[in-house]
This record gives structure tokens, C-alpha cells and sequence, in this order.
């Protein structure tokens, strides 16, 4: 795989995760994935990061580390091709579980992806 091609997969999952949100929070995942945040994004995904190992305090949880990284890695391309592969197997492991509880549901299709990040808040 390409570069791009991890940076498409990661956009892929990204938009995926996204269409599972509710609408307030996935119009600001939407707005935060648009090239024009990254002056909010990458701050944010620092704090988050940060958050993450100080996740023995309270409120801070070990759940924001992989969120910032996440965030970071929409804008360091070192952290695409591992972003991507982690994402692609939770999503795995996530369609699996749903199927064992009986509920039928299909990963989303490489069409939507293609549309761009904001495709999810038409719908």
C-alpha cells in the first residue's frame, strides 16, 4: 500500500466512525477533519494525547490517547500507515462482534469515502 492509500483508508474508517455519532457531535468530528481546522486539530489531539498519560488522574482516561493520536495523525504522515491498520482492525473486531450478537451490518463502502470528509453530515 501507498501513502495515499493509507491516508485514504484513514479517512475511510474516519468518515465511518463518524456516520455512528450522533448529529451534534459528528457535525464537529466532520468540522474537525476539514483541512482548515488543523490549527484546532493538532493542539487537540496534544491535550488529548497528554490526557491519555495522565490517565491515573481523575477524569483523564487511558480513551484519549488513541483519540489524539488519531487526531495527530491526520496531519503527520508517519502516523497514517499505523492509524490506519489499528482502525481497520477494530472495525473488524467491531463488525464481528455485531454479527455474534445477531445484528446484521456491512462496513461501510469506499464510495461514501470518496465523496470527502463531510459526506457523512448530508446524509
Amino acid at each position: 500500500m501507498s501513502d495515499v492509500d493509507h491516508r485514504a483508508e484513514l479517512e475511510r474508517h474516519l468518515s465511518w466512525f463518524e456516520s455512528k455519532l450522533p448529529p451534534k457531535p459528528a457535525h464537529f468530528v466532520g468540522w474537525l477533519r476539514k483541512p482548515s481546522s488543523k490549527y484546532v486539530r493538532l493542539p487537540l489531539g496534544v491535550l488529548l494525547v497528554g490526557g491519555g498519560v495522565l490517565s491515573f488522574l481523575p477524569v483523564l482516561g487511558l480513551w484519549m490517547l488513541p483519540l489524539g493520536l488519531i487526531l495527530i495523525a491526520q496531519d503527520v504522515p508517519a502516523l497514517e500507515k499505523p492509524t490506519a491498520r489499528s482502525l481497520g482492525w477494530l472495525e473488524r473486531k467491531w463488525l464481528e462482534r455485531q454479527r455474534s450478537k445477531g445484528v446484521e451490518i456491512t462496513p461501510q463502502s469506499t464510495e461514501r469515502s470518496t465523496r470527502g470528509p463531510a459526506a457523512a453530515l448530508d446524509e
